[in-house]
């Protein structure tokens, strides 16, 4: 088995137990024969190393916009703040439009991944100091390959770097504490942001954060409160106001969807005309919520679980008999 067939078939998750995280990467740094004079530029702390703990996602932007192997190399020319990537024997080859559109297409298809490692001084993936050529051929300025200064422009938070830079064992460290981070970050949005969710994140960051930057956990411990005190706000200014028939007939309705497939024709049947009885007031909100609670402890549900709405009323109160 090849490097890259082995890092490719690799287990979702890692030695640790954890998932793999999902990362990009310059083909030719895996091993393939992706480079224009058909070599490769393998790198054996992102195959032998870095694999052990991620899944990578492969790319070679310049073989992604039909150019073969072995090929004529590109070059950046004119301004360093907009150059065309060009070939470097014919100047009518420009591939600067398909490179962009290129990396707009990768940002969509990549949406998810947590970082990205960029073969350096390319002029389509290098992330920095890319050599630029003046109209006499000489090399007067640098900056950034096309590919990647698109991937990055899309993706502004994505923690990206050149392998040649990961050799310096500081900013190695950086990039896979910033890649592991990002990765956390992501699941907070995916599980839906929230005061107390957010607060715990910043919570569980605080000494990382610390020894970065003093001033930077400062910063966003202000932010942190702020949104909590506006949470606050809004949270109880939401609830000052009675909930009506109607909103608790839409909740008990929504509650009914989760027994949809545990619940035979009879009892779904039952459930619907206790919560339309309850919605034109001929019963308390009391019966259909008994009934839902009966009904959840057969058939738990986890988001239920996690809800309030049907247990949060002392029942020696009796609250829900009267409304």
């Amino acid at each position: 088995m090849t490097d890259l067939q082995r890092i490719l078939d690799a287990e979702a998750t890692h030695p640790g137990g954890e998932p793999r995280i999902r990362v990009g990467v310059s083909a030719c740094l895996l091993g393939e024969n992706v480079r224009h004079n058909g070599g490769h530029k393998r790198s054996p702390f992102v195959t032998e190393a870095l694999s052990r703990y991620v899944r990578f996602e492969p790319v070679c932007p310049e073989m992604g916009i039909g150019l073969g192997v072995p090929r004529e190399a590109i070059r950046l020319e004119g301004s360093p703040q907009a150059p065309r990537a060009v070939g470097t024997r014919t100047p009518g080859l420009d591939v600067t439009a398909q490179l962009e559109s290129y990396a707009a297409a990768q940002a969509r298809r990549l949406q998810d991944i947590s970082g990205y490692v960029f073969k350096s001084k390319s002029p389509s993936c290098g992330v920095e100091r890319v050599k630029v050529y003046d109209a006499n051929g000489v090399p007067s300025a640098s900056a950034r390959g096309l590919f990647a200064a698109g991937l990055m422009r899309r993706m502004p938070l994505l923690p990206v770097e050149e392998e040649g830079r990961l050799n310096d064992p500081a900013l190695r460290e950086n990039f896979i504490e910033r890649l592991f981070a990002y990765r956390r970050w992501q699941d907070l949005l995916a599980d839906g942001v929230t005061a107390a969710g957010l607060v715990g994140f910043h919570t569980r960051h605080k000494l990382m954060l610390l020894a970065h930057s003093r001033e930077g956990l400062t910063a966003l411990g202000r932010l942190v409160a702020r949104i909590a005190e506006a949470y606050g706000r809004e949270f109880m200014a939401a609830l000052s106001k009675p909930a009506p028939r109607g909103r608790h007939a839409d909740v008990l309705q929504h509650l009914q969807g989760y027994l949809k497939k545990h619940l035979s024709g009879e009892d779904r049947r039952e459930l619907a005309e206790l919560i339309e009885a309850y919605r034109q007031g001929r019963v308390p909100l009391i019966v259909p919520v008994t009934l839902l609670r009966h009904h959840f402890r057969r058939y738990p549900d986890p988001y239920v679980d996690k809800q309030l709405y049907l247990t949060w009323a002392p029942a020696d109160l009796g609250l829900w008999n009267r409304v």
